[in-house]
């Protein structure tokens, strides 16, 4: 079985969207990155792309994580 490919990412409201590739709309919209990630388990997505908000010494904003 292949893996669901979606990504955690900030809208400019501040709250955060679960998106499949290339989709318009967002499968689920949550106001915490935190619930977005459970929310996506939930779906049956164990490892969604997870963009970066903060500056870390390992890697900056616009950049993705695997969850």
């Amino acid at each position: 079985m292949t893996e669901k490919t979606v990504y955690i990412e900030q809208r400019k409201e501040g709250d955060y969207a679960i998106r499949k590739p290339d989709a318009e709309r967002a499968s689920a919209v949550t106001p915490t990155q935190r619930e977005a990630i459970e929310k996506a388990r939930e779906m049956g997505i164990q490892h969604p792309h997870i963009e970066r908000v903060r500056h870390v010494k390992g890697g900056n904003p616009d950049k993705w994580r695997r969850g």
